[in-house]
Formats: structure tokens, C-alpha cells, sequence
């Protein structure tokens, strides 16, 4: 038996704790070895062009920057590097220092997950509340993330778009070649196109070394918590990428397993926490995002082709190529008094608008916090709502509406809209961006408003009984947008709105 061979054994065998691995997990790049307390990862001697393990020496330098890298999101699963000694017949493991000796190779532990919990194989646990707090995860994991030395932007995506090109001309089955060159110029031209502003976002910032490969199979959720991990560390050209390009791959795998709302929910969350450190700036991003999806679906395509996975494969083609349709984008506007639901409404209408994965929700609420650098659910101090300052949210909102609809994605502003001014504001914003609007005013009882703010848990409003009833006294001028009354069940809701 060559010595990989007997390495590959000892590790089955339980690397001298004398326990069998309980699984051995098989992947292109590399062997994984679970037992009951631990989890050891050995890296496979391939090159695939885009990375290359041929060496000890390589593989020592990809496990220590998988460590390096992972900790950034799973500090607590990934644990340490151990270099794998021989001395004679006998393997053993050590801490990996600077110079432990002769290195026969190295391994990566972690600590055991429930592969259960993987979102992967259970894409429809994900709901809206989960889809925020990926987003919003990611957000927060993406401010810290460090700037790239080499400042990537059009050319790192350009590199992505070759190597697709040539995986999937590769596959004669399952793809028709006529739909994979279709394909390749739509996208290269979508490219083109926007390569001036993905220079401007790395010049910007909005480059930095993020996860790289956050679909589904990468996120497992313990306690409640998503778990970002298995982060691309062997190739920076990968690894250093707009942020945008990051969740782009999210959104995509969200929307492409049927889960829309999601989707729409991980990006507006993601939107409104990069907002907290990026600025109105970031939104320029809605302009790639579709590109961005159409890329992360062909890198699916060819990979679930080379994997026999003929249907998945296909479907994946088809989504990559539908994510590059252009779709005129729409102002709505839904307001009325607390407890009136204008959120969920908005919620519920906005996966259904514009391209995927919907509009953009703009929420009055939430953008009041953010100017406060408060997260959505922490608590405002009454001065945080004083006339001054309502004008000064609703003025963020219509830039933050403008820069989103300049980018070409429909908006969903989500805001009282109690004083007729507000109201005419966002028509007028509709009347200068050429785009079509559609407003709506919520309509409920006042025990009914007053039963759901005392129920509230969790919210970004703040909005007591106290007042919901200045609001009543205030009372509305004439309403001309659409009524919709908001005991309705949601479909019915959803109808009234003549948008679906």
C-alpha cells in the first residue's frame, strides 16, 4: 500500500484515538473523517487549474488559511491544524508550528454539526424571519471583512465568466450548445456593460476577502443561528470579490428552490445592515446583482453537470439565463396607520415585483434605526421622533428609493405616510424616474390595530397605543391611493393590489 494509502487508513481507523471514523465524507478536493468529538479533514493531491494541492507544501498552505478564513464566521467549529508525522511504521498527529519536522501531510480539525441542519437539504425550513437574518449575517460578516490588497473588481469577475465558458462548452450533455453560446454572449454583454461600475465599487471598498461560496450546502443552523463555513481559501481571484457577488450566490440558491420570500427578505435585511457601514453608495449594487445571479447559477450548471446531475444542471442553465432578462422596475408605496400592516403587505408584495429576488423594501422603521445606528429591534428614545427627524427619515427614504430605482430594481416604501406632503413626495419621485406607480393605504378597525400593537414582539416599530391614537386624532387627509382593508387574508390582500 503506497504511504497516502496507509494515511488514508490510519485516519479511518481513528488516528490513534483508537475510535473509527463514524463517516467518511468524499469530496473532489478532499477526504473528511467524522468521529464522535471531532472532525478531520485531509486535502487530496489534485490540480483542477483553479487550485492546485500537488505538494505537502501547498496543502499546508490552503488547511492554515481554511483555519484562518473559517474562524471569521465559525470560530467555534474550526479548531486547528495538525501536521501528520511518520515514524516508521507509525503515523502521528501534532500541532502544525513553523518547522515540526519532516511533514508526511496536514490535516484540518473541526468539531462535529448535525449535517441534519445543513439548509441545503432542507431549503424550505428557510422562511422570511431566517432569510433577514441570513442577510443581515452576512452584512455584518462582510464590514469586517478585510480590503484586498490587489483591489479586484471587473477583471476577477471576467476570470469567472472564462472559466465558466469553458465548463460549459465542455459538457455536451446535458446542455444544447446553441443555449450554452446564448448564454455566454448575454452575459458577456451584460459584462460589458457594467465593468465600468464594478471597478467603481473596488475602488470603493466594496472589494474585500468574503466567503465566496455561500449557497445553501455552506450554511447549517444551530440553535436558531446560521452558520456561515467551508469558505474558499485556495484561490483569492475566488475569495476577493464584491460583496455583492458574495450574497448573490444566497439569493440565487434561495429563489432558484422555490424560496422567494426569503430571498427578498435575505436581501432587503442585507441591504439595511451593509447600511449601517457602507452607506447609500452600496446600492449601486442592485445594477450587477442580476448579473451576479446569472453567474453564481452557471457556476451550479456545470458544476451539477460534471456531477451527473442532468435535471439540476439544466435547470440551473435556464435560471442563469432568465436572471439576465431586463424587467422595467415600479415604485409602490404602502402606508397608514400603526397595526394597519403595512409591512407585511409590503413584505408580501415585494418578492413579486421586478426582477429576482423582488423589490427592494423600504421601510420607514428600520431606517429610523439605522440613522441612529441602533439595530432594527432596539428601542428609540421618544426624541428619535420628533417632526425634524420624521422629515429627515422620510428624505433618506426617497434618495434611498432613487438610487434603488436608478439601479433598475422596483422599490416598496413602507412608511405612515400620514401628512398628504409625504404622499405627493413619492409621486413626485415616480414622476421624475419615468417609472409607474402604484399606492396603497391600509385600512383595519381600532381594536383590531390596537389587539396587534399589543402583540407585537420582536419589530422594528416602536409604535405604541399611545400613538396610534395621534395618528387617529390626526386622522388623514382625502386618500386617493388604493384602499385595502386589512383584516383581508393575505392572497386577498394581494389581489387588491392589482399587482399580481
Amino acid at each position: 500500500m503506497s504511504q497516502d494509502g496507509e494515511l488514508e487508513a490510519w485516519l479511518q481507523a481513528g488516528a490513534g484515538s483508537g475510535a473509527r471514523a463514524r463517516q467518511v465524507h468524499e469530496t473532489p478536493i478532499a477526504r473528511v473523517y467524522v468521529f464522535e468529538d471531532r472532525v478531520l479533514k485531509l486535502k487530496k493531491a489534485v490540480d483542477f487549474g483553479f487550485l492546485d494541492f500537488t505538494t505537502v507544501e501547498k496543502r499546508a498552505w490552503a488547511t492554515r488559511r481554511e483555519l484562518a478564513f473559517n474562524r471569521r464566521t465559525a470560530p467555534d467549529v474550526y479548531r486547528a491544524v495538525h501536521a501528520v508525522l511518520r515514524s516508521g511504521d507509525a503515523f502521528r498527529l501534532v500541532l502544525a508550528t513553523d518547522d515540526p519536522g519532516p511533514v508526511v501531510d496536514y490535516v484540518l480539525e473541526m468539531r462535529p454539526f448535525d449535517t441534519g441542519q445543513l439548509l441545503a437539504d432542507h431549503p424550505d425550513r428557510v422562511d422570511g424571519v431566517l432569510g433577514e437574518r441570513l442577510g443581515r449575517e452576512i452584512a455584518g460578516f462582510q464590514a469586517t471583512a478585510p480590503l484586498t490588497p490587489q483591489g479586484r473588481g471587473a477583471a476577477a469577475l471576467d476570470y469567472v465568466l472564462r472559466s465558466n465558458a469553458d465548463q460549459l462548452r465542455s459538457l455536451a450533455q446535458p446542455f444544447g450548445g446553441q443555449q450554452v453560446e446564448t448564454l455566454i454572449a448575454d452575459t458577456r454583454a451584460a459584462f460589458e456593460r457594467l465593468s465600468p461600475l464594478l471597478d467603481q465599487r473596488r475602488d470603493r471598498g466594496f472589494v474585500r476577502r468574503c466567503h465566496g461560496d455561500l449557497h445553501l450546502g455552506n450554511i447549517v443552523v444551530e440553535d436558531g443561528r446560521p452558520v456561515l463555513f467551508d469558505c474558499i481559501e485556495f484561490s483569492d481571484v475566488l475569495s476577493e470579490i464584491d460583496i455583492g457577488y458574495d450574497i448573490a450566490f444566497l439569493l440565487m440558491d434561495l429563489a432558484h428552490r422555490g424560496r422567494g420570500e426569503a430571498a427578498n427578505r435575505g436581501l432587503n435585511g442585507w441591504l439595511d445592515e451593509a447600511g449601517r457601514s457602507f452607506g447609500p453608495e452600496r446600492l449601486d449594487v442592485l445594477a450587477a446583482l442580476p448579473l451576479f445571479q446569472s453567474v453564481r447559477a452557471a457556476v451550479r450548471a456545470h458544476v451539477s453537470g460534471h456531477g451527473g446531475e442532468v435535471e439540476r444542471a439544466q435547470a440551473y442553465l435556464r435560471a442563469a439565463q432568465d436572471h439576465l432578462a431586463v424587467d422595467a422596475p415600479l415604485l409602490a408605496a404602502v402606508g397608514g396607520v400603526s397595526g394597519s400592516g403595512k409591512s407585511t403587505l409590503a413584505r408580501t408584495l415585494a418578492p413579486r415585483l421586478g426582477r429576482a429576488p423582488g423589490a427592494v423594501v423600504l421601510r420607514s422603521d428600520e431606517v429610523r434605526k439605522r440613522l441612529f445606528g441602533k439595530a432594527p429591534t432596539e428601542r428609540l428614545p421618544k426624541s428619535a421622533y420628533a417632526p425634524e427627524v420624521s422629515e429627515r427619515v422620510y428624505s433618506v427614504m426617497l434618495d434611498e428609493a432613487t438610487a434603488a430605482l436608478g439601479a433598475g430594481a422596483s422599490v416598496v416604501l413602507d412608511a405612515v405616510f400620514l401628512k398628504p406632503q409625504e404622499r405627493q413626495a413619492v409621486e413626485a419621485l415616480a414622476g421624475r424616474m419615468q417609472t409607474p406607480f402604484h399606492g396603497f393605504w391600509m385600512e383595519a378597525p381600532g381594536h383590531v390595530l390596537r389587539q396587534r400593537l399589543r402583540a407585537r414582539e420582536g419589530d422594528a416599530s416602536d409604535a405604541d397605543e399611545a400613538v396610534l391614537d395621534m395618528q387617529l386624532h390626526a386622522g388623514p387627509d382625502d386618500i386617493d391611493w388604493t384602499k385595502i382593508e386589512a383584516t383581508l387574508e393575505a392572497n386577498d390582500q394581494l389581489a387588491a393590489t392589482g399587482l399580481t
